[in-house]
């Protein structure tokens, strides 16, 4: 089971938390459903691929609150945050709702799924090498701190005939794990001979209960 799904869904509620935190009834609920769609939808046409990790969309009434994880939070604020006033302006006309945008900087980068999925395909879209890609977005992985990472890349790789898939990987990447800490993400390559996808999976480490904490350090000692 932990092969085949998206591993922050599969650890929801247990070291993982929703992505979007609101109620909503059976008649508000796909309104609502929709207002995060076009929200995300919108955010990820605003800026360049890459800056953006993680939204975090959380509602109360008729406010939004939305937590942008960046890359680079100097691109994302703009220039005496005038970017990010314009954003939440325009959040509002489209929504007809209060936006309050937080912006949050993700460091240590390397320790992102997105943001290394996102640095191979701008990497492979300017016909890069994908192994020479891959072997150096890993290595700063692992260089932040990260346990463990592992790639897949699937498409007309190189400009190949024939589509393949291949797999790369270091470190240990436990899937089956609950308490393993793992990030997750996909991105697409858009090359002249085809697309091509990429999935990121990153761990960074367990997250253990209070219990836990002190017998693990009462080892340590």
């Amino acid at each position: 089971m932990g092969q085949k799904v998206n591993p922050i869904g599969f650890r929801l509620g247990i070291v993982e938390d929703w992505r979007g935190n609101w109620f909503a009834g059976k008649k508000e609920f796909r309104s609502m459903l929709q207002e995060d769609t076009e929200i995300r939808q919108y955010l990820a046409k605003r800026f360049p691929r890459g800056t953006i990790t993680a939204i975090y969309i959380e509602k109360i009434s008729d406010r939004i609150r939305i937590k942008l994880h960046a890359s680079k939070p100097g691109i994302v604020l703009g220039r005496r945050g005038s970017e990010i006033n314009n954003v939440r302006d325009e959040l509002y006309k489209m929504l007809n709702k209060q936006v309050s945008i937080d912006v949050l900087e993700v460091n240590p980068q390397g320790q992102s799924a997105q943001f290394l999925a996102d640095n191979i395909a701008l990497q492979l879209e300017r016909r890069m090498p994908h192994r020479q890609v891959i072997k150096k977005t890993m290595a700063l992985a692992m260089q932040s701190g990260a346990k463990g990472v592992k790639v897949k890349i699937s498409g007309r790789i190189g400009g190949a005939e024939i589509s393949r898939s291949e797999q790369y990987k270091e470190g240990k990447v436990p899937l089956h794990t609950l308490r393993a800490k793992i990030d997750y993400a996909i991105s697409t390559a858009y090359s002249r001979s085809g697309t091509v996808g990429l999935k990121v999976w990153v761990y960074t480490g367990d997250v253990l209960g209070k219990e836990n904490k002190d017998a693990v350090d009462a080892k340590k000692n």
